[in-house]
């Protein structure tokens, strides 16, 4: 059975409505500047679509291997979702900063906010900057 293509970014963004448009352009335009060679691409791994920056190889500890993206950006009902996928012994690039993220929930690589202005930007892309230099999960010693 054929599957559907996923969007071009361009189509994706161009599909989302003005307000959502608006604050995923500003962040998906941050985002190229602070790291230009991680090429972006639209991918639906995680139920919705994301705009995903950069791959790397992972094998998990049951021994399942498949390919991710090192930082990406979703759009969910309510608010966004920045993802820096990066960790490892010391922990994990978003957990271990925090606190200086602004008005936003974390997770061990995960960046959640209601409002663009919830994020601090220029911490966010400061850790895309040091997560793009690792590459993915268990990479930051």
């Amino acid at each position: 059975m054929p599957t559907k293509a996923a969007p071009s970014v361009t189509e994706f963004l161009a599909s989302l409505p003005d307000d959502r448009r608006a604050t995923v352009t500003a962040i998906h335009k941050a985002i190229r500047k602070a790291v230009p060679k991680l090429a972006p691409y639209v991918t639906g791994g995680m139920g919705t679509p994301v705009i995903g920056y950069g791959k790397y190889q992972y094998r998990s500890a049951s021994g399942r291997e498949g390919e991710w993206f090192t930082v990406g950006l979703a759009v969910g009902k309510s608010g966004y979702a920045l993802h820096i996928c990066v960790g490892g012994e010391g922990g994990y690039l978003v957990e271990k900063n925090a606190k200086n993220l602004g008005k936003v929930k974390t997770g061990r690589s995960c960046i959640n906010f209601k409002k663009l202005e919830d994020l601090n930007l220029d911490a966010a892309m400061a850790l895309v900057k040091e997560g793009a230099k690792h590459g993915g999960i268990n990479a930051v010693k």
